[in-house]
C-alpha cells in the first residue's frame, strides 16, 4: 500500500497544476477574461496579463500609456504571472499623493534594492530610511549657487570648449561633413564631467585617442545598467538569481562589469586617502565629493557606493535629455533657428549669469525631456494597505509606479497637441518679441526630475550644464541625422536611443 501511495503523493502536486493550467486554457480560449475593479489589460487565473504582456513586449511603454489614455483615472492595474500586483499612474494627483502626501508608505522597497543591490550597493538612489537621508543632505552641499559657478567657470567651460568642440570641428572639416555619433559623444562628456566633479578625476573619454573604441569603465557602467535593466524585466526573479548563482550569461556580464567599476573607484579612494592630511586643510569650497567623504571619515564602501550612485545619475540623464533635443530641433528647423537667434541676441552665452536668459533653450529642453524623459518610470512599494486619490486601492507589497514617459502622452495634461514637440507650449509671458517668463507645470504633473523628499538635488545643475552645453555647440554646428528613419527610445535604467544617434556636421553659417 505505501509503495502505491508514495507515487501517489509525488505525482498529485503535478497532477493539480496540470489541471490548474487546462481550467486556464479553457478560460483563455472560451471564457471571458476578467477585468479587474481597476482598469487594464484582460486578466485571467494563474497567468494574469501574460499573454497580453508578451504580445506587446516590444512596445511596452506606449501599450502603457494607451491604458492609461483609456482609463478614466489615468490608472491602471497590472496582475502578471511572476510579478508582484502593479499599479501604473500618470495621474498628477496620485503622483503627488506616492512622492509627498504619503511618501513614508511609498519607499523603493526591496523588491527594486535587490535588483540593484550588486551594482549601485547602499548608494543614494538603491536606499531608504536613515541612509538615504544621510547622503541626501551630504549630496545637496555640492549644489549650491556658488558650487554651481565655479562649476561652470572651472569644468564645464574647459571640457566643452578643449575636448568637444575640437572634436565637432574636426568632424565639420570632412567633406560634406563627417558623420560622428553625437549621443556617444554627449555620453563620454557627461562621464568626463561627472567624474571631475565627484571624483576630482579626469577619466578623458573625450580626448581623441579614446574615440576610436569603447572606453572600458563607459563600457562597463554601459553594461551594468543594461544588465541590470535585465534583471527587472525578468518574468521571475529567480532566473537571474539562478544565472547569479550558477555565474553565467547576464549575471556573469553583470559580475565582471562591477568589478571593474569597483577597482576604478576604489582605486582613486586610496590615491585620495593617501593624501588626507593636505586635503583636511584645503578649503571647503575646493572639494569635490569624494574629498568631503574622506575628510569625513566615511568608510570606503560608503564611498564607493555613493560615488557610483552619482555618476550613474550624472552620466546618463543629462546626455540623453541633449541627445534627444538634437534630433526633435534637426526635426524642426524653425524652432532651432529661433533658438540660434535667442543665443546671439546675448552677449556671452557662456557665461554663467547669462545661462538664465536662455528662455526659449530651457523650453525647448523642457518640452524634449516631456516626450522623452531620461527616467521612464519610476517604481516604489507600498508598505501597508492604502487608497490613492482617485479611489485605486494599494496592497500591501504592490508595486506602485507612476510613468513620466505615459504622462507626457496623456491628452488630459497637454491638449489634442500632445505628440508634438512645442516648445511655446511652455511660454508664460512676452515682452518685446522676447520670452520674459516660463510657466511653471509643477513636479506631478512633469516629473522628470521627481519631487516630493526624494527631488533630484541635481537639477539646477543639469539645467546649467545642458543649456551650456547645447547654446555653445548649437550656435556653430548643424547636426542632421545620416538615417531618416525615426529613432528607438530605449527605456533601461536610464532611457537612450537605440544603435546612437549618428548626424553629420557642418559649421553654422
Amino acid at each position: 500500500m505505501d509503495i502505491i501511495l508514495m507515487p501517489l503523493s509525488l505525482i498529485l502536486p503535478f497532477l493539480s497544476i496540470f489541471l490548474l493550467l487546462l481550467h486556464t486554457s479553457i478560460q483563455w480560449r472560451f471564457g471571458p477574461a476578467r477585468k479587474p475593479s481597476t482598469s487594464g489589460p484582460d486578466s485571467y487565473p494563474v497567468i494574469g496579463c501574460l499573454i497580453s504582456f508578451y504580445k506587446n513586449r516590444r512596445r511596452l511603454l506606449d501599450w502603457y500609456t494607451d491604458m492609461l489614455s483609456a482609463s478614466a483615472t489615468q490608472t491602471i492595474a497590472v496582475y502578471r504571472f511572476g510579478a508582484r500586483r502593479t499599479i501604473v499612474t500618470a495621474n498628477p494627483h496620485n503622483v503627488r499623493y506616492i512622492l509627498k502626501t504619503n511618501f513614508t508608505n511609498y519607499p523603493k522597497g526591496r523588491p527594486f534594492t535587490e535588483i540593484l543591490g550588486d551594482f549601485l550597493g547602499n548608494g543614494i538612489f538603491n536606499v531608504d530610511g536613515d541612509l538615504w537621508y544621510n547622503q541626501r543632505k551630504l549630496v545637496v552641499h555640492q549644489f549650491n549657487a556658488k558650487s554651481l559657478r565655479e562649476y561652470v567657470d572651472d569644468v564645464l567651460k574647459r571640457e566643452v570648449e578643449e575636448k568637444l568642440v575640437p572634436v565637432l570641428e574636426s568632424a565639420a572639416a570632412e567633406v560634406q561633413g563627417k558623420s560622428v555619433d553625437l549621443q556617444d559623444l554627449l555620453r563620454r562628456l557627461a562621464f568626463d564631467l561627472v567624474c571631475r566633479v565627484s571624483l576630482g578625476y579626469d577619466p578623458c573619454c573625450l580626448e581623441y585617442k579614446s574615440l576610436g573604441s569603447p572606453h572600458p569603465i563607459v563600457e562597463a557602467f554601459d553594461v551594468a545598467s543594461d544588465m541590470c535593466a535585465r534583471r527587472g524585466a525578468a518574468p521571475l526573479s529567480a532566473m537571474w538569481k539562478v544565472k547569479r548563482f550558477l555565474d553565467i550569461g547576464s549575471e556573469k556580464k553583470l559580475r565582471e562589469a562591477i568589478c571593474t567599476i569597483h577597482l576604478f573607484v576604489n582605486e582613486i579612494i586610496r590615491d585620495r586617502k593617501r593624501i588626507a592630511g593636505d586635503l583636511s586643510r584645503a578649503s571647503e569650497s575646493e572639494h569635490d565629493l569624494l574629498t568631503k567623504m574622506v575628510v569625513d571619515g566615511e568608510t570606503e564602501e560608503v564611498i564607493r557606493d555613493t560615488i557610483i550612485s552619482f555618476i550613474m545619475a550624472g552620466r546618463d540623464t543629462t546626455s540623453a535629455a541633449m541627445t534627444w533635443l538634437f534630433y526633435l530641433l534637426s526635426c524642426h528647423p524653425r524652432v532651432e533657428n529661433e533658438v540660434v537667434r535667442e543665443l546671439r541676441s546675448l552677449d556671452d552665452v557662456s557665461e554663467y549669469d547669462s545661462l538664465k536668459e536662455h528662455r526659449l533653450l530651457k523650453a525647448c529642453i523642457c518640452e524634449s525631456m516631456r516626450l522623452f524623459p531620461p527616467v521612464a518610470w519610476d517604481s516604489k512599494h507600498a508598505i501597508a494597505d492604502d487608497y490613492l486619490p482617485d479611489g485605486t486601492r494599494v496592497r500591501a507589497g504592490d508595486r506602485v509606479t507612476y510613468f513620466p514617459y505615459g504622462m507626457g502622452r496623456m491628452k488630459r495634461l497637454w491638449g489634442e497637441d500632445r505628440f508634438e514637440f512645442k516648445p511655446e507650449r511652455w511660454v508664460s509671458e512676452m515682452e518685446e518679441g522676447r520670452i520674459k517668463s516660463l510657466k511653471n507645470f509643477g513636479p506631478y504633473k512633469f516629473p522628470v526630475f521627481q519631487a516630493g523628499p526624494r527631488a533630484c538635488p541635481g537639477k539646477e545643475m543639469a539645467f546649467v550644464q545642458m543649456k551650456y552645453v547645447v547654446a555653445s555647440i548649437v550656435k556653430r554646428f548643424e547636426f542632421r541625422p545620416v538615417s531618416p528613419d525615426r529613432p528607438v527610445f530605449v527605456p533601461l535604467l536610464t532611457a537612450h536611443m537605440a544603435r546612437g544617434f549618428m548626424v553629420r556636421v557642418s559649421r553654422r553659417q
